[in-house]
């Protein structure tokens, strides 16, 4: 597969809020055999922004994920860079995509979570002092009253809830969630990127979230990425949802259809 000359993009400076961290991404590209997945990918993430990764199934979304997360190999540069310009590694946290559990499955939220973050046997008691610090990871996205429910009796946004919990333990400076929508009524998509604008102001971090519901981000979002194997369209959601790009890619109108890929 072939495709035109790529830009220089490492001449084109990406602007940088004051005071912020962030990871810029400049070049990517991913080939599996003779596969090409994605090709001259350049966007940035700052701290305190939510961004919406869009683009029809097949796109590259989940190998961009990976690449970020240095699952996958890649090509260009991927780099995290504190407030003031100082590279660091950066903490990220990861949601994937709602796994189905055994609805007849006997573990707990609390059996599950504290196995999770201190690999501590499902099939003994949890710690008085264990069963705390899972509350309060919990509570930072109002799901302590989710402790005892069995995993397997949660709803679709209960669910969103525990992994959120378990991805901000310890508290990341990356959050990337995959589909996190997914599976979720109405009312829990809005209580969810609630939670998320609230996350990110008061811990300072960026989020990436890939999304096939687009009514939602003209609301959440601060910029929209679409993506098909490379960068069609990047910026404001309203500049990206009403895009030829988008109209292209998805064929859907905003204005006359509902707010989800087909």
């Amino acid at each position: 597969m072939r495709f035109a000359a790529k830009r220089d993009h490492s001449r084109i400076p990406l602007p940088v809020r004051p005071g912020t961290c962030t990871l810029q991404v400049r070049d990517l590209g991913v080939t599996m055999e003779e596969d090409v997945i994605l090709h001259d990918v350049t966007f940035q993430l700052n701290c305190r922004e939510i961004t919406a990764l869009i683009g029809p199934n097949g796109a590259g979304k989940s190998s961009l994920f990976r690449s970020i997360l240095g699952q996958m190999p890649y090509d260009g540069s991927i780099k995290f860079l504190l407030a003031g310009g100082y590279p660091s590694r950066p903490k990220i946290g990861y949601v994937p995509q709602s796994p189905s559990f055994d609805r007849g499955y006997p573990i707990s939220v609390l059996d599950f979570f504290a196995a999770a973050i201190s690999r501590w046997p499902v099939f003994l008691p949890v710690p008085k002092d264990l069963r705390q610090r899972v509350e309060e990871c919990l509570t930072r996205v109002h799901g302590q009253g989710l402790l005892d429910k069995r995993i397997g009796a949660l709803s679709g946004g209960e669910l969103q809830r525990v992994l959120l919990a378990l991805a901000l333990e310890p508290i990341p400076q990356i959050l990337i969630l995959d589909e996190p929508l997914s599976g979720v009524d109405v009312g829990g998509e809005h209580l969810l990127l609630e939670m998320l604008d609230e996350i990110r102001q008061k811990y300072d971090l960026s989020i990436l979230f890939s999304t096939h519901d687009f009514s939602t981000l003209r609301h959440y979002a601060d910029k929209v990425i679409l993506l098909q194997q490379t960068i069609l369209r990047q910026g404001a959601p309203k500049e990206v949802l009403g895009s030829r790009e988008f109209q292209s890619v998805f064929h859907l109108n905003l204005e006359e259809e509902g707010g989800k890929a087909p």
